[in-house]
């Protein structure tokens, strides 16, 4: 595997992660939709355009900076709007449409496993036309784990929060609420500080390898495409 140039890795990035998160929110909306709730419907945000999930900092500027400085991609879109009183049954609901967005990152990462296999089938060296599928298969099973693995962390106002609000009993889940509006501030703190990765990697270490075994990848092809990928090499 040859060195990625600045370009390539930004090419190979670009559609996993907005696939990544314009799915994760469209699936929050859609469950919401099943479940009584038709504000994202009506706000025009049940659409995989991902024009209408961009957040010009959470999509953009934040996952631009951390490629160029190879670190581990990391950011957000705008999130759908779900109207509490409109659920059917609000607490227990709310818990099911958070889980929703997870669960879409999980099938995606895994769909993307077979499209990198597909990859090393077209072309078993690697070289012309399974390059792009390979290094793009590796690109979404990653961000995928990793949104994944971050939106359940038990914080409100991530997606593990709100699951957490909804199964705890109301006594403790209205003071775990009270955390929200910290919760992104919390969240940067952790990360930053690398006290985040630091209980997190072993996990989506172990998520990874499950998934790269059951897509059929060589273990040193993942790893050495995701550090090429991260221009760690």
């Amino acid at each position: 595997m040859e060195e990625l140039s600045i370009a390539q890795r930004i090419a190979v990035w670009v559609l996993p992660i907005l696939f990544a998160i314009t799915v994760h929110e469209v699936a929050h909306g859609w469950m919401a939709l099943q479940l009584g709730d038709r504000t994202a419907q009506m706000m025009g945000r049940l659409t995989l355009n991902p024009i209408h999930h961009i957040d010009p900092v959470g999509t953009l500027l934040i996952p631009g900076i951390s490629l160029l400085l190879g670190g581990v991609i990391f950011g957000w879109a705008k999130p759908v709007p779900v109207s509490w009183g409109r659920l059917r049954r609000p607490k227990r609901d709310m818990a099911i449409v958070a889980l929703a967005g997870p669960i879409a990152n999980l099938m995606m990462a895994i769909l993307w496993g077979f499209i990198s296999r597909l990859g090393i089938i077209l072309a078993p060296d690697l070289t012309v036309i399974g390059i792009p599928l390979f290094y793009m298969g590796i690109a979404g099973i990653f961000i995928n784990v990793i949104l994944m693995m971050l939106n359940l962390i038990p914080l409100p106002p991530l997606d593990g929060g709100r699951v957490l609000v909804g199964l705890l009993p109301e006594s403790i889940a209205s003071k775990v609420s009270y955390i929200e509006p910290f919760g992104l501030i919390i969240l940067l703190l952790l990360l930053f500080s690398g006290a985040l990765w630091y209980l997190l990697w072993p996990l989506v270490n172990l998520l990874l390898a499950g998934l790269v075994h059951f897509a059929g990848i060589p273990k040193q092809d993942f790893i050495r495409a995701l550090l090429a990928l991260m221009g760690a090499q």
